[in-house]
């Protein structure tokens, strides 16, 4: 598929930038001497930077199919009929827990009024593809049944997100449930192992994201799997027609920003309805950063919006 051509992206938003130079001062961050150190220090930058954690009436602990570990949110003031928003957490299918995306649960539970589902896939390189993929189809199957009754919502009013390699993850997952689920919400996801857009080259050195590290993530996830795999890359997928309807956000200054904006057009292509959102001033990963960078904030009360509207 061709890369969408792009005029100029703009600067860096101000906050962002401050926060690079500021890791720039330090002399930038040491790189992390094993894959549980990676992990420590993904949890502390969500920590961190993550900001007030939102109020909510109660985050359950829960357990999916007798072994997936998921954290449910269900905000003070619900809408009704109730739904659930199933979301499947970024960090390069290598890193990321419930602790980490704490934040980002309340958050968009409070902004869309409904039940979130935070979901433990197991990851890599301990469990390789497609056992991340094996997780979060288990986890809308659940939050379409048992989950339901368990938590209290209408099971005919689920959709499933997530960010980064977590939209990878549930691309596929609603690929997979067709018009079972609501809507598919991807924020900056990545859909290629391909890694030959015209965005993996213009900011093949980051900031905050770069092809080296992206491609390391894909091969500790992949290891030797058929890399155009539609579970793997799902806009390899031929057909897109019947898919759910999805909202798309993507990073500007981000070497993922083609991925979600090929998926987008791909989708429209095969009559799926499509919300593009393109924040052209951001970089990958500030859905994270919510007590430092304001359109985090943004971002949040539009996947709230798109998720009322989906399960309305």
């Amino acid at each position: 598929m061709a890369a969408v051509g792009r005029t100029p992206v703009p600067e860096l938003h101000p906050q962002v930038k401050a926060l690079l130079d500021e890791a720039a001062r330090d002399g930038g961050e040491p790189a992390p001497a094993d894959l549980e150190a990676q992990r420590a220090g993904y949890l502390d930058t969500a920590r961190r930077l993550g900001g007030a954690r939102e109020p909510v009436d109660e985050a359950r602990d829960v357990v999916i199919g007798g072994r997936l570990q998921a954290r449910a949110y269900r905000p003070k003031v619900t809408a009704v009929p109730l739904g659930a928003l199933v979301w499947l957490h970024g960090g390069g299918w290598l890193m990321g827990d419930l602790e980490g995306f704490d934040h980002v649960c309340r958050a968009l539970a409070v902004a869309s009024g409904h039940v979130v589902v935070s979901v433990q896939y197991r990851l890599a390189p301990e469990h390789p593809f497609p056992a991340a993929v094996q997780d979060a189809r288990t986890a809308v199957a659940w939050a379409l049944g048992h989950g339901a009754g368990q938590l209290g919502y209408d099971p005919a009013r689920v959709a499933v997100g997530g960010d980064s390699a977590g939209g990878n993850l549930a691309a596929s997952a609603a690929l997979g449930a067709g018009s079972s689920v609501r809507g598919q919400l991807l924020v900056y996801p990545a859909l290629d192992a391909a890694m030959d857009s015209a965005s993996y080259a213009e900011f093949a050195d980051g900031p905050m994201l770069t092809a080296e590290e992206m491609a390391r993530c894909y091969d500790a996830y992949l290891g030797a799997a058929d890399r155009a795999d539609p579970d793997a890359s799902p806009l390899r997928r031929s057909d897109l027609a019947g898919a759910p309807p999805a909202f798309v956000a993507v990073a500007g200054h981000d070497p993922l920003r083609d991925d979600g904006m090929r998926y987008a057009e791909a989708l429209r292509a095969a009559g799926v309805a499509v919300q593009l959102r393109v924040y052209d001033d951001m970089v990958h990963g500030f859905l994270r950063w919510g007590g430092v960078v304001d359109r985090t904030g943004e971002l949040i009360g539009e996947l709230g919006a798109a998720a009322r509207a989906m399960l309305a």
